[in-house]
């Protein structure tokens, strides 16, 4: 399974990469110049958000048949491809952050980040690596160090690292790694 959580952790590291629960976090950092509770938030509102994530990643394969599964998952692969390459923009969150600030630091940070997660290409591609790996814990674990891999320094550093990433290469690798797991469980499927 080491597998599963090796490909977990790339894939969404890659993914996470000035993405908008990334640019969420530099801004979380900037109004709050606290990084550990904001870092404990990021963590465990990922671990809550991707474990479930995962949970319905594997309950997708008892209710699917294994050739409908790996279609859906081999294309939702290649689509998270193509998804890669859209780059994230975040709206002014200043009013959401002023809503949840009056739950202090960790609070608004959890709440926000975790509703931020929602949906998010990193959530999406969580509930496809269970549902491909079998493995709801090594799946989560791995894309939470994914998620804490990437935020931590931006938590840290902030926009000083972020100016000089090469963010768009970066979307292009994820994406080609995305292209690869979708097009390979098809190959291995049908070829081998």
């Amino acid at each position: 399974m080491l597998h599963a959580f090796l490909i977990s952790l790339v894939v969404v590291a890659l993914s996470e990469m000035g993405d908008k629960t990334q640019l969420l976090a530099l801004l979380l950092a900037a109004r709050f110049r606290k990084p550990v509770p904001i870092l404990i938030a990021i963590f465990l509102a990922t671990v809550v958000n991707h474990g479930v994530s995962a949970v319905l990643g594997q309950w997708i394969t008892t209710v699917l048949s294994p050739t409908i599964l790996l279609w859906i998952v081999s294309l939702g692969f290649i689509a998270m491809a193509g998804w890669m390459l859209i780059p994230d923009e975040l709206d002014d969150e200043s009013e959401s952050i002023n809503k949840w600030q009056k739950y202090g630091v960790f609070g608004a940070t959890f709440v926000l980040f975790f509703l931020a997660e929602i949906g998010d290409k990193t959530q999406i591609a969580t509930v496809a690596l269970a549902a491909r790996f079998d493995s709801i814990g090594w799946v989560t674990l791995g894309t939470t160090l994914g998620i804490m891999l990437v935020n931590a320094p931006a938590v840290f550093i902030g926009n000083k690292l972020a100016d000089k990433l090469p963010i768009s290469l970066i979307h292009k690798i994820g994406a080609a790694i995305f292209l690869i797991i979708g097009v390979a469980a098809l190959v291995q499927h049908y070829f081998f």
